[in-house]
């Protein structure tokens, strides 16, 4: 089996080289590839994981003909987004569109992630993936567009949604957290926002669980689809902070926060807006694929422990 990996470098990207690795031949690419790859009639192509160059993109998949292919790349600057709707749209939707063209051309699987911010937030029940979309801000309707373009082309397909991504590598909340209460005596963070926190190794171990229940699948079809992939449980910025700093003091990270103060996303305006509930329903992926995901804690505790013990990059 021959997998292509897009977006090996970011926090999923990173783990899904590990979690798939053991799968089959996986050819990993990021952004700045340029990977030289020659095919049977000799001549060389150079193989492209940018997913500004679509073009790029197509024919690296045409020339690799992987039985599937991952994306972990997109475009993430929520705010930045904003005011750079092009950029975002080529990168969450028309490269996304290429890819799953390419992959229904090649009978392919395509596995892609989405994102909660695909609803507008209202309510407090936990979405289902059936439920109707309606996002707030430019990240989120181009990452919906994207979805839409994959069920559109017709490929084999597994899209899952996630929230609230966090790893050992790369730039997400657990890390700002601890900087900020190392170098601040107080601090304000939203209170009116619920989500899952959800380790990119979860993801990339609900991925390769996936794909080997699909490949064995006596119809692997029938499990294609939309997937709500998260933690189990949820919890505000406030509270998930407070987690943080309650459990990084007796690993031994000293702090200087004195006082966190819980604020309304009203007191803290920004270029997107963001949905206040982001509980996602878990019940399909526990029943496709017989998973029990993990509470948040769980990896959040995991993950504090290796960013402390420093095991990972700072």
């Amino acid at each position: 089996m021959k997998i292509l990996l897009l977006g090996r470098n970011g926090q999923v990207g990173w783990e899904l080289q590990r979690a798939l690795a053991p799968l089959g031949e996986l050819i990993a690419l990021d952004r700045h590839s340029q990977i030289d790859a020659t095919q049977p009639d000799g001549n060389t192509v150079v193989l492209c994981g940018d997913l500004s160059n679509i073009d790029g993109i197509r024919a690296t998949i045409a020339t690799v003909k992987p039985d599937i292919v991952v994306n972990a790349a997109a475009y993430t600057a929520v705010d930045k987004a904003e005011s750079a709707a092009q950029d975002a749209d080529i990168i969450n939707h028309l490269a996304v569109q290429a890819m799953a063209n390419a992959c229904q051309q090649i009978g392919a699987l395509l596995v892609h992630y989405s994102t909660d911010y695909v609803f507008n937030g209202q309510g407090t029940q936990a979405r289902a993936e059936t439920d109707d979309t309606d996002p707030l801000n430019i990240y989120g309707k181009t990452k919906r567009a994207g979805e839409l373009a994959i069920l559109a082309s017709g490929c084999n397909a597994l899209i899952f949604r996630t929230s609230w991504v966090y790893a050992t590598r790369g730039h997400n909340f657990i890390k700002t957290m601890l900087r900020l209460a190392q170098e601040r005596d107080e601090l304000s963070i939203i209170n009116d926002q619920m989500g899952a926190p959800t380790s990119a190794a979860l993801i990339a171990d609900v991925t390769a669980h996936a794909l080997k229940t699909y490949v064995n699948a006596q119809a692997p079809a029938q499990l294609c689809g939309i997937y709500h992939l998260t933690t189990a449980g949820s919890v505000s910025w406030y509270d998930y902070a407070q987690f943080v700093f309650k459990h990084a003091i007796p690993l031994g990270y000293t702090l200087k926060i004195k006082q966190v103060k819980p604020i309304e996303t009203s007191a803290y305006p920004t270029p997107a807006q963001r949905p206040l509930n982001s509980r996602l329903s878990l019940a399909k992926l526990e029943q496709q694929f017989g998973l029990t995901p993990p509470h948040w804690q769980q990896g959040v505790l995991h993950t504090l422990q290796e960013i402390i013990e420093g095991k990972t990059e700072k």
